[in-house]
């Protein structure tokens, strides 16, 4: 499934290309996420965990970076994984891409998240809002970070968007899955052509 997802940053171009250059630094910016192992040039392995209510799924995996292009100011990152106990797979293929702008520099992220095995039962439309939710969080610590870099202050020091409890993480994706039914549902009867 597709997710993609635009976030504007207060800061010049280059400085924002060098923090995504820091795979360790944007790691640190999705929410359950810990990298936990270096495995050679652009390869790493770490953890991923997500939360939804009594699902919990752990992922132990390796990411690495298939396509860096700093003229483009574009990069490219695949990820796969296996739930702990057994409940799946994930693979994710994320491309991001970095333009100026007339405030700073706007960074565009598109995301592939494919599930199989158990995992995928939890339904399309729940994963994909609990992706975006996560991928909005992602948004918003990543500029965080940017910031507290560009002012000299340790980025590891700074309030974060905390990993998504199950509670709070169910009740935004079920507000997005609400608000889809609503859009369905306000637009015009089109009945069909005999």
């Amino acid at each position: 499934m597709q997710i993609t997802n635009q976030f504007q940053v207060a800061q010049p171009t280059e400085a924002v290309w060098d923090f995504f250059g820091d795979v360790p630094q944007v790691a640190a910016c999705l929410p359950g996420a810990d990298l936990t192992t270096e495995l050679g040039e652009d390869r790493y392995g770490g953890t991923v965990a997500i939360g939804l209510g009594p699902i919990k799924l752990d992922f132990d995996g390796e990411a690495a970076i298939t396509h860096r292009d700093p003229e483009a100011r574009t990069i490219s990152v695949t990820a796969s994984g296996a739930d702990r106990k057994g409940r799946g797979q994930a693979t994710l293929a994320l491309d991001a891409s970095l333009a100026p702008t007339a405030g700073g520099t706007a960074v565009d992220v598109a995301m592939d998240l494919q599930l199989s095995g158990p995992a995928a039962q939890y339904g399309r439309g729940l994963v994909g809002d609990v992706t975006a939710v996560l991928l909005g969080d992602f948004a918003a610590n990543a500029q965080n970070r940017i910031a507290a870099i560009a002012e000299g202050r340790d980025p590891d020091e700074i309030e974060q968007v905390q990993a998504a409890g199950g509670v709070a993480i169910g009740l935004r994706a079920a507000g997005m899955g609400l608000a889809r039914v609503v859009r369905r549902l306000a637009l015009p009867y089109r009945p069909e052509a005999v």
